[in-house]
C-alpha cells in the first residue's frame, strides 16, 4: 500500500498538533460569534480555521515552505468568496461585514497553525475576539456622538400620523422618547392634510442609528393615545 511508504510518524503528529490548534483556536473565536447568534457561528469558523490549516500543511508537507506560500494565497482569496455568502443588504443596511471578516480572520489563524506558527495563531485568536467583544463598548460610544450635518450621508426622520386634537401632546411625546433613547431631534414639522390626520415629521440629529432601537422607540409611539400610525425613514445623499 502506498499509505505504508509514504507514512512518517513525526511528520504525521505534526500535522495533528497543527489542525487539533486550529480546531481549538477557531472554537474560541465561533464561540463569541454563536454566542452573539451570528451567521457564520461556531461550526463554521472552526470549519474554515481547520481547512485553512490542513491545505497550508499539506502544502508544507508535500513541497515545503514555498508552495505553502502559494497555497496560503488561494486560502485568502477562497475565504473571500466564502464570506461575501454572509453579506446580505437589507434596504439602505447592509449586514454581515463583520462577520465576514471574521471568517476572513479565521483562515489567517488556521493559516498560522498548518504552518507551525501556533503562538503566532494563538495571539491572533486573542486580537480578533478582542475586536469583536472589547471594541463594542467604543464603538458604541463613538456612533452616540454627533457628527458634522454637511458630512453626514443619511437624514434619519420619525413620522407619526396623529388625530388633530392630539397633536401637541403627540408632538411632546415623540421628542420626550426619542430624546430618551439618546437621539437629539433637529426639528419637528407639522403637515396638515385638510380633516384628515395631522402628520408629525422629527428629524433626527446627524448621527449613527439603530434600527433595532429606533423600531423599539416607533412601536411605544404607535401605543400612544391618538396616535394612528407611525414609523422611521432614511434617505441619502448622492
Amino acid at each position: 500500500m502506498r499509505f505504508i511508504q509514504t507514512f512518517q510518524l513525526y511528520p504525521f503528529l505534526d500535522t495533528v498538533v497543527s489542525l487539533a490548534a486550529a480546531f481549538v483556536l477557531g472554537t474560541l473565536i465561533g464561540a463569541e460569534r454563536q454566542y452573539r447568534q451570528r451567521t457564520a457561528g461556531l461550526r463554521t469558523n472552526v470549519l474554515v480555521a481547520v481547512g485553512a490549516a490542513a491545505f497550508v500543511d499539506l502544502g508544507m508537507r508535500i513541497a515545503g515552505s514555498v508552495e505553502a506560500v502559494r497555497v496560503i494565497s488561494y486560502v485568502v482569496s477562497g475565504v473571500g468568496f466564502l464570506g461575501a455568502g454572509v453579506i446580505m443588504k437589507e434596504g439602505m443596511n447592509v449586514r454581515g461585514l463583520n462577520t465576514a471578516a471574521t471568517l476572513w480572520c479565521s483562515a489567517a489563524v488556521g493559516a498560522c497553525t498548518g504552518a507551525d506558527m501556533l503562538a503566532e495563531g494563538a495571539l491572533l485568536t486573542v486580537l480578533i475576539i478582542a475586536g469583536n467583544t472589547l471594541l463594542r463598548p467604543l464603538v458604541n460610544a463613538i456612533n452616540r456622538i454627533p457628527i458634522n450635518e454637511a458630512a453626514s450621508e443619511a437624514t434619519y426622520e420619525v413620522r407619526l400620523s396623529v388625530d388633530p386634537a392630539a397633536t401637541p401632546l403627540a408632538r411632546e411625546r415623540l421628542v420626550d422618547a426619542l430624546e430618551a433613547a439618546q437621539y437629539p431631534v433637529s426639528d419637528v414639522q407639522v403637515i396638515e392634510h385638510g380633516d384628515g390626520p395631522v402628520e408629525l415629521v422629527a428629524i433626527l440629529v446627524s448621527t449613527a442609528v439603530s434600527a433595532d432601537e429606533l423600531d423599539a422607540v416607533v412601536a411605544r409611539l404607535q401605543r400612544q393615545p391618538g396616535v394612528v400610525h407611525a414609523n422611521w425613514e432614511v434617505s441619502t445623499r448622492d
